[in-house]
């Protein structure tokens, strides 16, 4: 008998191990998120410096004034070293509970002018219809549901105040940039984080703007496995400029 009980222990240690290392197993392959970390100017440089090279030279100050392009050659989308802009928002699935939805896409054109001490004008277009995230399911939803991207194909940002640079040569820039987003066909003023660096003639502008969804007239496309997406996400982007 004892010896029984002893057999019925064991068999129940191992029994709640299994259960416990299932439920770590399907944490880790169903509910983790793994999204990809927001843009920030660390990874970005990191792109500057397989570009340029370590020993490259901060940018002359005198010879950052001009016309700066957007650069899609500048790294890889694929592993998001490169140019790209989207969103990124919080949602909750039927079948995972609270997950974190990024899209991107590398479609990005536009130029940013510089005079003197100052950024003066930024004109940017994302083309929404490539923007891409881990479920296409998600994507198809956004084009003809939520962003409505068939319908309304571009977001543009335009730069509606002057960006104070700083007067040291080589310093990265941490600034706040005010202009105006439009998105699904609504335009709206917005203030966007901005880090920015230079390489000889390559710069790195990443930055985040807040936005709420309903300002701009998106309806979250909710549905069977997509229970609820949080009004309020966020415009992301990692952009590489070129000196024209």
């Amino acid at each position: 008998m004892a010896r029984s009980r002893k057999t019925i222990g064991i068999m129940a240690g191992v029994a709640v191990l299994v259960l416990v290392i299932a439920g770590f197993g399907a944490w880790w392959v169903f509910i983790r998120d793994d999204a990809p970390e927001s843009a920030n100017l660390a990874t970005a440089q990191e792109t500057l410096d397989e570009t340029s090279g370590d020993s490259a030279d901060p940018a002359d100050p005198a010879s950052v004034d001009g016309t700066w392009n957007v650069d899609t050659s500048v790294g890889s989308f694929d592993d998001f070293s490169g140019t790209w802009a989207g969103y990124r928002v919080s949602e909750q699935l039927a079948s995972i509970g609270s997950n974190t939805a990024v899209g991107r896409t590398p479609d990005v054109s536009g130029s940013m002018t510089v005079q003197g001490n100052e950024v003066t004008a930024v004109d940017v277009d994302v083309n929404l219809t490539t923007l891409k995230s881990d479920s296409g399911q998600r994507d198809a939803a956004m084009r003809g549901r939520g962003l409505q991207s068939d319908q309304f194909p571009t977001a543009t940002f335009t730069l509606t105040e002057p960006v104070t640079l700083p007067d040291a040569a080589g310093d990265s820039i941490t600034a706040t940039a005010t202009g105006e987003l439009t998105i699904h066909g609504v335009t709206q003023p917005v203030t966007v984080d901005v880090q920015a660096d230079v390489s000889g003639s390559t710069a790195a502008v990443v930055g985040q703007a807040p936005i709420v969804l309903g300002d701009y007239g998106i309806e979250p496309p909710t549905g069977f496995s997509v229970l609820s997406i949080d009004e309020n996400g966020t415009f992301e982007f990692q952009i590489f400029f070129t000196k024209a």
